[in-house]
């Protein structure tokens, strides 16, 4: 059996290491990476050299901020309304969120979700930081905008029962079926959801 390049045979084993890439997969972007251009090579092996070096969280949000900064430009922009938060997963939720336009609030990132599997529990979020948030910015209302997965509504079930509902309005994204997606192939989390939103025609 002939074997590969040890330079090779190491770049398609880090490649695989990244969500959702198999071993076919991280052989062809291994083979592509091998056979193109140096510019274009240099600049992502750049790029991923530099990726953490440049990057910082938000000590109030907990956002992914340009290194040097010290809180997030949607924290500290006049125009959002600090007495409502959207609480994310990560950080990429945020942009999905921005892309709407609908949204004026600010955010804050749990940075992941309650997972005893993968050992994240409540100390592990940054939950209590939310807690303490909500004192300080005079919060009137928490949306809870966490995945319609098991751990989405449990880490959003945990934080509604840690939260003074008396002073604090808690929602969470509405949940519903997608546009042109049949009942028969949709979740349970997402019909039951849908079930429980139903509006009037």
């Amino acid at each position: 059996m002939q074997h590969l390049p040890s330079s090779l045979e190491d770049a398609i084993e880090a490649l695989g290491v990244l969500p959702g890439v198999g071993q076919k997969s991280a052989e062809r972007f291994a083979y592509y990476l091998l056979q193109a251009d140096d510019v274009p090579v240099q600049k992502l092996a750049s790029a991923i050299e530099k990726l953490k070096e440049g990057i910082d969280y938000c000590e109030v949000t907990y956002a992914l901020i340009e290194k040097g900064q010290k809180v997030s430009p949607l924290y500290i922009d006049d125009s959002r309304d600090k007495t409502t938060i959207a609480v994310v997963a990560d950080s990429f939720d945020i942009i999905a969120l921005e892309k709407t336009g609908a949204y004026k609030g600010t955010y804050h990132v749990l940075g992941g979700l309650l997972s005893p599997i993968d050992g994240l529990g409540p100390e592990e979020l940054h939950i209590p930081e939310l807690l303490n948030r909500i004192k300080k910015d005079k919060v009137k209302e928490i949306i809870l905008a966490t995945n319609a997965s098991v751990e989405g509504e449990s880490t959003a079930l945990y934080i509604q029962k840690h939260i003074d509902g008396d002073s604090v309005e808690v929602t969470r994204l509405a949940r519903g079926l997608p546009v042109g997606t049949d009942i028969d192939y949709t979740d349970q989390i997402t019909l039951s959801r849908a079930l429980e939103g139903r509006t009037p025609l």
